[in-house]
């Protein structure tokens, strides 16, 4: 499925009204598609002046700003409520989730949706920093915090670095070998600014895996934080950096809480990173083997044994090259046409057997 698919399927075109944060220049539902508004936190015109020389936005193509939020609330600045809400990228730079996602709610109607699109750490710059965890999210809505607080400030900038995310997928990608920034100074000066004068530096507050928001979000509603359940979840897909996760509102604790345990489960946990790895392990393990072998060498009649080793790094490089070759077959598959048509019976058959498993 395309990316934008996995963001408005669902979707009435004819009769919802949508709200999307973030659009810029790349807008996922035009407003010659559907009744759409455009939320920023300024204007259209102070966008294009704030992004003009920025590579990767096209000035002229910004859409210009139906509701500004940030002095006011989410549904204050809308002036009414709305059926689905889009972010893409949006949600890690919020300076407090809890109230963000809060705002969200306020403003979608009766079984509303807010569909995300979340940048996946394993696969991006944000390699080499820690899971955000409850206790995080908890001190920034306490603090309700208007602007990334002083430790995102200092985690994002003296640990935020280039990551080619292709590598990173065939697990060739470690934290001994990445190199951080050379930003001490830097990140003290800025984490310094926020504190005393309230500055803003835009950072990644948050920092998920598809199982690290799940789990989180789970927290957040047993205890009565948010007011969501997952609806669907789409996993970060090889070669790609991003999941998508639809959020619907909810009343039932319980029934929040089971869903995000349920999204959390869905989480593919082998990958081509895994792959790598496990050879890697393997490789290091005969390595170690022949270095600490206690045994006499060829020379005192063991020739046996040392060919015995040969004989596994020949089986574990005919095994690489067997995982290679399916990976490729997987992903040339789930390209095909067939494999797009077949989506209905794939869904139904886990339908039937999660029905099994209960």
């Amino acid at each position: 499925m395309e990316r934008r698919q996995k963001l408005i399927t669902g979707l009435n075109f004819k009769s919802d009204v949508i709200a999307e944060i973030g659009a810029l220049c790349s807008p996922l539902v035009t407003k010659a598609e559907a009744d759409v508004r455009f939320i920023d936190y300024a204007s259209a015109e102070v966008l294009r002046k704030h992004y003009s020389g920025n590579p990767g936005v096209d000035p002229d193509r910004i859409v210009e700003t139906d509701a500004i939020w940030g002095e006011q609330t989410l549904f204050d600045a809308l002036g009414q409520r709305v059926d689905f809400i889009l972010a893409s990228h949006v949600i890690e730079h919020v300076p407090d989730l809890v109230t963000w996602l809060n705002e969200l709610h306020s403003a979608l109607n009766d079984d509303g949706q807010v569909r995300l699109a979340i940048p996946d750490k394993r696969f991006t710059f944000d390699f080499l920093r820690r899971e955000s965890e409850l206790s995080d999210v908890l001190a920034a809505y306490i603090a309700s915090a208007r602007i990334p607080q002083p430790q995102a400030i200092l985690d994002y900038l003296l640990n935020a670095t280039h990551v080619d995310h292709i590598a990173a997928w065939r697990g060739e990608v470690s934290k001994s070998t990445l190199q951080r920034p050379d930003s001490f100074a830097s990140a003290m000066q800025k984490a310094g600014e926020a504190i005393k004068d309230g500055t803003y530096h835009d950072a990644h507050c948050w920092v998920f895996t598809p199982e690290s928001f799940a789990t989180l979000l789970e927290q957040l509603s047993m205890h009565g934080l948010i007011k969501f359940s997952c609806d669907n979840f789409y996993d970060t897909e090889p070669d790609n950096i991003e999941f998508f996760v639809s959020l619907r509102t909810s009343n039932d604790v319980s029934e929040m809480a089971e869903s995000w345990r349920q999204m959390a489960k869905s989480v593919r946990h082998s990958s081509p990173s895994s792959i790598a790895s496990l050879e890697r392990e393997l490789m290091s393990a005969i390595a170690d083997a022949k270095k600490n072998d206690p045994r006499p060498g060829p020379e005192e009649d063991s020739l046996d044994e040392h060919q015995n080793f040969s004989l596994i790094e020949a089986e574990l490089q005919r095994t690489r090259e067997s995982l290679e070759r399916a990976v490729r077959e997987i992903r040339l598959l789930k390209k095909s046409n067939s494999w797009r048509l077949t989506q209905p019976l794939r869904s139904m058959a886990g339908v039937f057997r999660q029905l099994k498993n209960n």
